[in-house]
């Protein structure tokens, strides 16, 4: 649930681009919410053979899917991982180091900047005063000096935000989910789901929940959140004597890794305010009918947002914040795994009928 507006904001932002590898495009409405806490990141030279994109779906307030579409992606790229070809360790790094930056005086400044209008002056005033000067600082590797202030104590925003995140490098494509936004691909216009909604009532969640002292009521951790997995709230990771990743909400990213091939079509990421409404199949076989007609992937996108689209706030689908990102593949690929055997099997994704390794004919 959320505040609504009478009528809908159905102006959207929309985005293509590409390079020699991919082609993307995207699009995000505020539909009936009363903000708009959705944020992205597409960003297709992360580095010379890499593209990074990213959706990230705030709740209690939008700063922190901001901050992660401002930051995350920079994380990724200048853990020691990552230079040496360890994807998987440096974006899960980077989705706790989230965690870790948005502490402190400087984490409540930097937050504060991405806010409202007051607290951005707020945020620059205290960025003037506190900030070291001259690269002063605690010398930390990734730059990110801490400051004395009056926000030293701050232990975090409870605000919080899904990341959905998904890297492509040459054929390879690493997906990390934490929270309930999702990465599907279409292989042969089948769709399997890169990433599987953290909902705590999964048995894997509800026991890090209970055993870390929380409680789920009504589908909700303690009552309140209705994901097991977010950057940011930080309310729920406040046990000293447990690791980040076993807090009773955590931003442990499931991270799944497969090989892509001539048969993939595309990979979609979108927030649950487009899974509310379509079923990840639903959705594939919605774009594939699109393309037939629209070469320009935001055209699709936006599509996919005005289907989507409640007529009403009579009830709650279709009436959330809209974030997606489509990617095709440019690069032919020579081979790749069965999907069947890397990719979580869900209800709304029919895996019966194990598809075809890529390499073989049909």
């Amino acid at each position: 649930m959320g505040v609504y507006l009478s009528s809908p904001k159905t102006e959207k932002f929309s985005e293509d681009g590409g390079n020699d590898r991919v082609k993307y495009g995207l699009s995000s409405m505020q539909g009936w919410r009363a903000t708009m806490e959705d944020a992205h990141a597409a960003i297709p030279d992360l580095d010379s053979s890499t593209s990074f994109f990213g959706v990230y779906d705030g709740h209690g307030g939008k700063v922190v899917a901001k901050f992660c579409a401002k930051y995350l992606h920079q994380q990724v790229l200048k853990h020691e991982a990552y230079l040496h070809g360890d994807i998987g360790t440096s974006v899960q790094k980077a989705f706790f180091r989230m965690d870790e930056m948005m502490c402190g005086q400087r984490g409540w400044r930097e937050l504060a900047a991405l806010g409202d209008k007051l607290n951005q002056f707020t945020g620059m005033i205290e960025g003037l005063i506190w900030s070291p000067k001259n690269g002063d600082g605690n010398n930390r590797v990734d730059d990110w000096a801490f400051e004395e202030g009056p926000h030293s104590d701050f232990s975090g925003p409870t605000s919080g935000c899904t990341a959905c995140v998904a890297i492509i490098r040459e054929n390879q494509l690493i997906v990390s989910n934490a929270g309930d936004s999702r990465c599907v691909i279409s292989r042969k216009g089948q769709a399997y789901n890169l990433s599987r909604d953290h909902k705590p009532d999964l048995e894997v969640e509800r026991e890090r929940i209970l055993k870390a002292g929380g409680f789920i009521h009504a589908g909700r951790v303690n009552g309140s959140l209705n994901l097991a997995r977010a950057i940011g709230d930080m309310e729920f990771k406040l046990n000293k004597f447990l690791p980040a990743e076993k807090q009773i909400v955590t931003a442990n990213p499931d991270i799944n890794t497969v090989e892509l091939c001539d048969d993939d079509d595309f990979i979609v990421l979108a927030c649950d305010g487009i899974w509310d409404c379509m079923s990840s199949q639903q959705l594939v076989d919605f774009i594939h009918e699109q393309l037939k007609s629209e070469s320009k992937l935001s055209a699709v996108c936006e599509r996919v947002l005005d289907r989507c689209l409640a007529p009403s706030t009579a009830g709650d689908e279709g009436c959330d914040n809209m974030t997606m990102i489509l990617v095709q593949f440019k690069k032919p690929f020579q081979s790749g795994a069965s999907l069947a055997e890397e990719l979580p099997a869900t209800t709304e994704v029919n895996t019966e009928g194990k598809p075809a390794d890529c390499g073989s004919s049909s």
